[in-house]
């Protein structure tokens, strides 16, 4: 993924995201995504975890929420939130690329604002359609990136196509 920020400015950018979220709940960007009970999600760059508890309700018990972020602040971060809710559906990965899941067995993963920080996108968009079910969901937003880019980006490798346009992602399904 790039390099970790120190744990100063991870926990700066925490503090913003808690207000992010309490102008902007993230159950409404979730919205856009359509996960059902029963779904298998990974947050890919799941910063302090602002999705997994809307995830969680989402998916239910019998779905599986991944955590994943190359800052161990986060993954704690994220632990602390899945321990303290009694989400026993939350599972945290430490990496910068690699989810270590089997082929095959997502149904949605979330890329939101992460892409720009990404020292090998091509690698990331190649693990992330290894790990997506057929016909899988990748949901896309990066304020960081215009459309064009976005589109180009994520479609040229061709592993994605562009399914639609939300109010604030981008939602694109595997290719075979």
């Amino acid at each position: 993924m790039g390099r970790p920020a120190s744990n100063f400015d991870f926990r700066f950018m925490s503090l913003g995201y808690k207000f992010r979220d309490f102008f902007l709940p993230r159950e409404n960007i979730l919205k856009e995504v359509g996960i059902k009970p029963g779904f298998y999600v990974l947050d890919y760059g799941c910063g302090p975890g602002s999705y997994i508890i809307p995830l969680a309700k989402l998916v239910g018990e019998s779905g599986k929420i991944y955590a994943l972020d190359i800052h161990p602040l986060a993954i704690r971060k994220v632990q602390h939130v899945a321990s303290k809710k009694q989400l026993t559906n939350v599972e945290t990965i430490l990496s910068d690329c690699q989810t270590g899941l089997p082929d095959n067995t997502l149904d949605a993963v979330l890329l939101y604002d992460a892409f720009h920080h990404l020292s090998a996108p091509e690698a990331v968009l190649k693990e992330l359609h290894r790990v997506l079910k057929p016909g899988g969901i990748l949901s896309f937003s990066d304020h960081h990136m215009k459309e064009k880019e976005i589109v180009a980006e994520v479609t040229n490798g061709g592993l994605f196509r562009l399914s639609r346009k939300g109010q604030r992602t981008y939602t694109f399904l595997k290719e075979e």
